[in-house]
């Protein structure tokens, strides 16, 4: 069955994580305390690039900046579809000056950039999938944001509601593992209200459901290129049901970032072009 599945190589964008550490709380996994292996960090950044390029995908990398901890999750950064990308406006004010440090990156790379006007986390809760594209809000993308996305793109917009402040941006809680034709996706429901779980069983009624250990571990937070997943291998049961539905599961060990609340999706900006 694997084999049925074909990948399609991706072009990302990742930020090495020189300066990463935890020096605020911006979300609940968050600790200033925290103590971050900057040796052990680099080496599981390192390795997760490493498995991209084994499997045939392009990795661009942004230089990063002193004084931006969080820069190191690029998918924060914007949303690239059809070579056109709309910028970020963090919530946080500590992490706002990394708008600027991608839109430098993007530019000298040939893009224009739009930069929002509301509150926008770029594909840490903007997530196309078939005809639609997945927009989180409830903790820090706005819906004036999702109206903006619509708006540039042309793209019909979906706006979900999540609900647990541990599952703060929707890459957090859904990934998609198809894009185009037989459009899919894993999500974890109870990280959305009600009437969101509705939209999206109706929207995708053959989802992997994952269960609140996977997203705990940050399962969710994965990429998949329709064939391999890159997934935290601490989400055991999602990646026993990934692999029963065709994929191939590629697990990378990202844990020193989940201090922080991130992991592989949140490391990986992909640039649709």
């Amino acid at each position: 069955m694997p084999d049925s599945r074909v990948p399609r190589p991706r072009r990302f964008l990742v930020c090495e994580p020189r300066h990463f550490a935890v020096q605020y709380a911006i979300n609940p996994w968050m600790h200033p305390d925290t103590q971050v292996d900057v040796d052990l960090a680099h080496g599981q950044w390192k390795a997760l690039i490493s498995a991209y390029r084994a499997h045939g995908h392009t990795v661009d990398i942004v230089e990063p900046v002193a004084d931006l901890p969080d820069m190191v999750f690029a998918a924060n950064s914007a949303l690239v579809l059809a070579g056109r990308v709309f910028g970020s406006l963090f919530h946080a004010p500590q992490r706002r000056p990394e708008s600027s440090a991608y839109e430098t990156w993007f530019k000298a790379a040939g893009f224009d950039v739009y930069r929002p006007e509301s509150v926008c986390e770029g594909e840490g809760d903007l997530v196309p999938v078939g005809r639609y594209l997945l927009a989180g809000t409830g903790f820090r993308t706005t819906p004036e944001a999702h109206r903006e996305v619509q708006e540039f793109f042309g793209v019909p917009v979906i706006s979900l509601q999540l609900v647990d402040a541990r599952f703060y941006h929707l890459d957090t809680a859904l990934f998609v593992l198809e894009e185009g034709p037989g459009a899919n996706i894993a999500y974890y429901p109870e990280a959305f209200s009600p009437g969101s779980r509705e939209v999206l069983a109706r929207l995708f009624p053959d989802a992997v459901v994952a269960t609140r250990e996977d997203a705990m571990t940050f399962g969710l937070n994965s990429v998949s290129d329709g064939r391999h997943v890159f997934i935290s291998p601490r989400a055991e049961a999602l990646t026993s049901r990934l692999a029963r539905h065709g994929y191939v599961p590629v697990p990378v060990d990202l844990s020193e970032f989940h201090k922080a609340g991130g992991g592989i999706k949140c490391c990986t900006q992909e640039i649709r072009s």
